[in-house]
């Protein structure tokens, strides 16, 4: 089968569980169910790898050192991009490479996804103009300094055509909204139930 491309930004200061709770979602995702079908790719309909500037050890929040899979330069092609956060975000305000690079992997993207301050890389590149979007609680009045159309205070996923969600472990939540889009409610379910996340009941998205 095809496989989708998951194509995840890791940066110094990246927190852990921005990209490895939506990592973990799309690299345990199978079109058959049952823990029988985990043990090989047969069905997996995502390939899922990170990417850094270079190809070289990060330190995410609290030193966890990450070897990336590729660096900007070898990349394969992305179909969806994560874009993660953490207190690294900051310098990458106004880091013209790592912006460049999200802004060409975008315009080539089947979906372009965000979590928590990774938002704010998002705005910075121009690409949430006049759209609804969220980030972290702690960083949300200054994404509404940046180029964006509104920003949604009490919402943990945002879908304007980019998906946006809130701080770190909504992530998790943002992974599974794309795996239901695309596969639908019976794989989102079945995964969450494999890797024993219990889904929120009630909505946690707004599409717009």
């Amino acid at each position: 089968m095809d496989k989708l491309n998951v194509g995840i930004l890791i940066f110094d200061g990246v927190e852990i569980l921005d990209f490895a709770g939506p990592f973990e979602v799309f690299s345990r995702v199978r079109l058959v169910p049952g823990a029988e079908s985990r043990r090989s790719e047969e069905s997996a309909p995502f390939r899922v790898f990170t990417v850094a500037k270079v190809r070289e050890a990060i330190a995410t929040t609290g030193g966890l050192t990450v070897i990336p899979h590729y660096g900007f330069g070898d990349a394969p092609a992305i179909d969806l991009l994560v874009v993660p956060g953490g207190r690294g975000t900051r310098p990458l305000l106004n880091d013209v490479d790592t912006l460049d690079w999200i802004r060409r992997m975008a315009a080539k993207a089947r979906q372009v996804t965000s979590v928590c301050t990774g938002s704010l890389l998002l705005a910075k590149a121009g690409l949430l103009s006049g759209r609804r979007a969220t980030t972290h609680w702690d960083a949300l009045d200054l994404l509404a300094t940046l180029e964006v159309g509104k920003v949604e205070r009490e919402t943990r996923v945002v879908d304007d055509g980019i998906i946006t969600s809130a701080g770190v472990a909504s992530g998790i939540d943002m992974a599974f909204y794309v795996v239901e889009r695309l596969w639908g409610p019976n794989v989102a379910d079945e995964t969450a139930h494999y890797i024993e996340y219990r889904r929120a009941a009630g909505p946690v998205v707004e599409r717009y």
